[in-house]
């Protein structure tokens, strides 16, 4: 069996949303102190010794989330009250999905594998009690 090293780094963000075509409370705008628990796989480490550094997580995937989604309403695209936010200055980021946490745990998911990072699992932490998990599948 091949070596398999791990690292995790946590990030913690506010953000708002809510959800179109849901009958509960998250129908209403509301917010969440959420946390992204992200997780990078190989079987290689680098020169140093590393699988990644924890500060270069922190320089690209840190700063992404503090820049789009960090104290924003995270919005789907057909939301009514969308060019209301707009027209008012309101920090968005808009989404072509529900934003579920399921939903916002993909696309940081899809960003930090754009940026080259070796992600096996994105946790979304919505609520200290409730999580999302998005892996890729194997293979």
């Amino acid at each position: 069996m091949a070596d398999m090293y791990r690292v995790t780094r946590e990030i913690d963000f506010c953000y708002g949303h809510r959800l179109l075509n849901y009958d509960g409370k998250c129908k209403y705008l509301h917010g969440h102190n959420g946390k992204a628990v992200i997780t990078l796989e190989s079987n290689e480490l680098d020169h140093r010794g590393m699988l990644v550094d924890f500060s270069d997580i922190k320089k690209v995937v840190s700063r992404w989330i503090d820049e789009n989604l960090d104290h924003r309403m995270i919005l789907h695209k057909d939301d009514p009250i969308l060019p209301y936010l707009q027209e008012q200055g309101e920090p968005l980021y808009i989404v072509d999905i529900n934003p579920t946490a399921e939903n916002i745990a993909k696309l940081i998911f899809e960003f930090v594998h754009e940026s080259g990072f070796p992600v096996i699992e994105v946790v979304l932490w919505e609520t200290p009690q409730s999580y999302a998990t998005y892996r890729k599948e194997e293979g």
